[in-house]
């Protein structure tokens, strides 16, 4: 017998219910991102973080973007520059770095997919370093200041952004 879904739709299915963003059954979970005015320059395509608005924007071009809420790095955390999207990640694995198992000893190795891997269900990492875009298992900390310095955004957000961005787009964080 075939079943009309798969493993990884299962998988976002149970991380968003998880993290608290109720799903009804056969729908497809509805971003929280808005069409918004955006007349700086920059290229269609281009991500642009303001960690003070605590909003990230992905240029649609002719003055338009796609504006979603995000949490952003604790104070201390906090950076601003110009990086590019390395890669994207279905169902990540989450590594804590070497400072947050110092900081926490804790914390696991690593964790794999599923409603308590603080990724969420997609990942995107910018440049060389330890830096994501990606989903959460606290929706809760949406709108605030609470990471390690990478952007936090609600599941359904970053499935939206993951399949509208591309490998080798300007990332542009802001303060």
């Amino acid at each position: 017998m075939r079943f009309g879904f798969s493993v990884a739709a299962v998988l976002f299915s149970i991380s968003v219910l998880a993290a608290g963003e109720a799903l009804a059954v056969g729908a497809k979970p509805k971003s929280n991102g808005e069409i918004v005015g955006f007349e700086q320059d920059f290229t269609r395509g281009t991500v642009i973080v303001r960690t003070a608005e605590r909003r990230l924007y992905y240029v649609l071009g002719d003055g338009q973007a796609v504006r979603y809420p995000i949490a952003v790095g604790q104070p201390r955390f906090q950076w601003t520059g110009e990086l590019w999207v390395s890669s994207k990640q279905e169902n990540p694995v989450w590594r804590p770095t070497a400072r947050m198992r110092r900081e926490d000893p804790r914390l696991p190795v690593s964790m794999g997919p599923g409603p308590r891997n603080p990724l969420g269900p997609r990942a995107i990492y910018l440049g060389w370093g330890e830096y994501r875009i990606h989903g959460t298992n606290a929706p809760g900390s949406i709108g605030s200041a609470a990471s390690s310095g990478c952007f936090r955004m609600h599941n359904v957000d970053i499935v939206d952004l993951f399949e509208r961005v591309h490998i080798g787009a300007p990332v542009i964080v802001q303060e």
